[in-house]
């Protein structure tokens, strides 16, 4: 029997979406206003989702403790209120997306986990825009 365990937890960023071998005019018609040089925010949702076997011994997937204290020292503490396309090494040479964004944290939390866990990452970015990432390509 495998289930899913999810944990919510937020973060606050700002970014500037941009590709910086186009012109200020292509990344405008592109980008809109999520290409302001000087960026802007967003109040993100993050859903991190664990799918797997119970364990017989504790009942646990994953204890809910132990994800959310990787929550917090992989993406909280590197992410919330910070300048995402200055601050955060992952997107040093990746424009900061939301897509991006949710494969990153995927990139952070995925080691951590016993394997056969199976990773969902659910970021909104907006109350209506969200992105979900598993971790596989097509």
């Amino acid at each position: 029997m495998t289930l899913t365990v999810s944990r919510k937890a937020h973060f606050n960023a700002a970014h500037r979406l941009y590709s910086p071998d186009w012109s200020d005019e292509k990344n405008r018609e592109v980008f809109g206003k999520c290409s302001n040089p000087n960026f802007h925010g967003h109040n993100y949702e993050l859903i991190a989702s664990v799918t797997g076997p119970i364990d017989p011994e504790t009942g646990f997937v994953i204890d809910v403790k132990v994800l959310k204290d990787l929550i917090k020292t992989q993406v909280e503490d590197a992410f919330d209120h910070k300048n995402l396309n200055l601050d955060v090494d992952d997107f040093s040479s990746l424009n900061p997306t939301a897509e991006h964004i949710a494969v990153a944290i995927y990139n952070r939390l995925k080691p951590h986990l016993k394997a056969g866990l199976h990773l969902e990452i659910t970021l909104y970015e907006t109350p209506r825009n969200f992105v979900s990432y598993k971790g596989i390509s097509l």
